[in-house]
This record gives C-alpha cells, sequence and structure tokens, in this order.
C-alpha cells in the first residue's frame, strides 16, 4: 500500500505469472530520465532485438533506495519461444490494479515545513481522517504518533492542537525527520491509517535532477547498451532477464501486461478529431480525467 502510495495514483505493476511486452525502447528513456543524458554515441544495431518482447513475468519485487526513498520495482522476465507464442492462452488478466490506499493524505512541503524550528502544518480534514482522534479534555490537546516508513523504520511525532487560529501540528520529532530524509519545500509527505490501524509515512520527491552514477563506474551509454545487449541475449537464447523500473524516474511504462496492450491497440476505435478522457496526476497527487 506504501510503495504504491509513493508510486502514484497511476502506477500499477503486472500480475506474477502473467503475459507482457516488454519494450526496450521505452526502458531506455527511463534511463535518460534518470542520469539526464541522452544516449552520446551511435547504438550497435541489435537485429535479433525486436522492438517489442512477449515475455512471461516470474518475478516482481518492490523496494525503495535505503538512501533517498525512491520507489522502484524488479522483475525477472522471459522472453517466450515462438511455440510457446502459439500456445492458448487466456488474457484475463489486466495487471494489479493500483493498490492506492483509501485512508491517507499527502502534502507538498511549504517552507515552514522544512524550516528547523518550526512544525509540519496537518490540514485539518487530514488529521481528523488519518490521525487517531485526540483527547479535547486535555489542555492543549495532544499525542505521540508513531509512523512506520518504507524500510519499516518508525519515527516518532508528538501531535498537537495549538495556536491562534488553532490548528494540527506535528512538533517534536519532525525536524529529525526532515534532517534524516534531506527533504526540502516541495517535496511531498504522505500518511496512510491502513487496516492493521498502522501510521504509515512515505515521501514523493519533487522531480529534481538524480545524482548522476560517477562516469568511472558506468557511463550512461553503457547503461543503454547494457540494457540492449541483455535483452538481446535474453531473446535469442528465451533465457530470463532482470530489469528495474522506477515509476518516478519517467512516465515511460515499459513492461505493460499482454492483455491491456491487446486491448488498446486492437478494441479502441481512435479516429482524428475524436475526443477522449485520460487519466493525469496533479500537484496535489490526486488523478484528474
Amino acid at each position: 500500500e506504501l510503495w504504491h502510495a509513493c508510486a502514484g495514483p497511476l502506477v500499477s505493476l503486472p500480475a506474477v505469472g502473467s503475459r507482457v511486452l516488454y519494450f526496450p525502447q521505452g526502458h531506455s528513456e527511463q534511463v535518460s530520465a534518470s542520469t539526464n543524458k541522452e544516449m552520446e554515441s551511435q547504438i550497435p544495431n541489435y537485429p535479433n532485438l525486436p522492438a517489442q518482447l512477449i515475455c512471461q513475468l516470474h518475478n516482481v519485487t518492490m523496494h525503495a533506495d535505503a538512501e533517498t526513498d525512491e520507489v522502484y520495482a524488479q522483475m525477472t522476465l522471459q522472453p517466450l519461444s515462438p511455440q510457446e507464442l502459439k500456445d492458448p492462452f487466456l488474457p484475463a488478466e489486466l495487471g494489479n490494479a493500483s493498490k492506492q490506499p483509501t485512508n491517507y493524505f499527502c502534502k507538498t512541503l511549504t517552507a515552514s515545513d522544512t524550516s528547523t524550528h518550526g512544525g509540519f502544518s496537518v490540514p485539518r480534514r487530514a488529521a481528523e481522517k488519518v490521525f487517531p482522534p485526540l483527547d479535547f479534555t486535555q489542555q492543549p490537546p495532544a499525542q505521540e504518533l508513531m509512523a512506520k516508513d518504507l524500510h519499516g523504520n518508525e519515527w516518532k511525532f508528538r501531535h498537537i492542537f495549538r495556536g491562534q487560529p488553532k490548528r494540527h501540528l506535528l512538533t517534536t520529532g519532525w525536524s529529525v525527520f526532515i534532517s534524516a530524509k534531506r527533504l526540502v519545500a516541495g517535496d511531498s509527505v504522505l500518511f496512510i491509517w491502513n487496516d492493521n490501524n498502522q501510521l504509515l509515512l512515505g515521501i514523493r520527491r519533487a522531480n529534481r535532477s538524480q545524482t548522476v552514477m560517477p562516469s568511472s563506474v558506468l557511463s550512461s551509454d553503457s547503461m543503454h547498451i547494457g540494457l540492449l545487449a541483455a535483452a538481446a541475449h535474453a531473446a535469442s537464447t528465451n533465457s530470463r532477464f532482470t530489469i528495474f523500473y522506477n515509476p518516478r524516474a519517467s512516465p515511460s511504462e515499459f513492461v505493460i501486461p499482454l492483455a491491456k496492450y491487446v486491448k488498446a491497440v486492437y478494441h479502441t476505435r481512435i479516429s482524428v478529431g475524436m475526443r477522449f478522457r485520460m487519466l493525469f496526476e496533479t500537484e496535489e497527487s490526486s488523478v484528474r480525467r
């Protein structure tokens, strides 16, 4: 739930065991977006690598980077042999819908939220919906909150209702969290109250250029060539290969459930001049049409 909330409302992952289409170009676009560099040298030609590979999805694991909390998924794919492509297959799965939590709020941090001597100002409706209720017989009403992040670390905050006009604030513990996660104004924080009555805490960083790997380790060109070489090798030998999908790095989805692709390509009658609806994510991280 927390992984999907951090990934964003438009992200869904294909179901394990299903057939998917893998697009090497979209994967390459993610590398360009995350290293902020286009391919510089000429891409070698891989004649046995088609523009899209139909694969069996063997494994999906969800991760979060220990340094940045950036969410990503690791997938193991295996290109299907010509014989397997002939086998009848029921395209029942369109992928697992994004498991967006129901009881949560997300707030883009302001300058005062990230100042060291202030606190985090929580919108009233959000505090009433997501946090446990305060005891208003106390003066001022306050409580200790425990929230878990994606790595299972627990963070303690003091939640207080005070000020003129009165508002909900997270005080003690907040600046420790801000500095530990290196958050700045413009980043977003989200709190989830889950079905097990636990408070979960995630972050979505504003899009700023990723820290690029030093070129001495691996140039972005070799990353592009490496992913193409791995896919070409897997395609010619029908062997498994592993890819990483970072939904926040670039909007390119490059592993698509086969059923979803077939539906989009063959069952959507789109002609020039037609109006259509599509989902997109807005600043407040809600989904609009």
